[in-house]
């Protein structure tokens, strides 16, 4: 026999059964000895004429085509920053919060009702310069301040001064009582700022200007430096 026809018969063979269209799983024959090792059964029919896709849409548990890649997952959405509502709650957060404490604060004067007798402290802080102002805003209303000088000549820091105000009248009627705190000035210039005793305590030989707001005055009011009395004192 001829050796080249030898030598050709295997890639003949080879050649015919390959044109013939056989299985996929059974190509690994075909392959040279080392590299013989049969496919992977994952209990998916091959057939013949049955494309990647289909391979893959019967592989997926619920029938449904996997994404062939990781890189075609679309992007994450993402938020181009905090929502107009979110804005909004926070807002409507921080105005009850205000208004709760200024409630608070305001019920707390309330409950003080009549005349009431000095704080044992009071003696360790005499007021003195006393002088009353008024303004008119643009609105029309009008507020009337009495400032002065407070000392403390006491041994303790002070950290909140309470204080009522007697307004009293020609009449011979009870004075009206306004129950109000003092209020430390802080600053002058552009205008009269104030802070509380709390956030600037009056320590041991301290003397400080005061300031006490008004918004309203009785209408039977003498015109008379009114009687301050400091019913209670905070102190650390």
């Amino acid at each position: 026999m001829n050796p080249v026809a030898v030598m050709m018969h295997p890639l003949r063979k080879f050649c015919d059964e390959f044109l013939a269209k056989p299985p996929r799983a059974e190509l690994w024959r075909y392959l040279p000895a080392p590299f013989r090792t049969p496919p992977i059964s994952n209990g998916i029919e091959s057939r013949p004429d049955m494309s990647d896709q289909e391979m893959r849409r019967n592989a997926s548990p619920n029938g449904a085509e996997e994404p062939s890649s990781a890189i075609f997952t679309p992007p994450p959405s993402r938020s181009g920053g905090m929502p107009l509502s979110a804005w909004l709650i926070a807002g409507a957060v921080v105005l009850a919060a205000v208004a709760g404490m200024l409630l608070v604060g305001h019920r707390k004067t309330e409950e003080i009702k009549g005349v009431q007798a000095p704080d044992a402290y009071a003696s360790s802080l005499p007021l003195t310069q006393l002088q009353m102002s008024e303004s008119t805003s643009l609105s029309g209303g009008k507020s009337t301040y009495v400032d002065g000088h407070i000392q403390n000549t006491g041994q303790e820091t002070v950290t909140g001064v309470l204080v009522q105000v007697l307004f009293k009248n020609e009449e011979q009627m009870p004075p009206d009582v306004e129950t109000v705190p003092l209020m430390l000035i802080r600053t002058h210039e552009p205008y009269v700022d104030t802070e509380t005793v709390r956030a600037d305590p009056l320590k041991p030989g301290d003397d400080r200007e005061f300031r006490l707001i008004f918004e309203s005055i009785p209408g039977n009011w003498n015109m008379q430096m009114p009687e301050i009395r400091i019913i209670k004192v905070e102190k650390k």
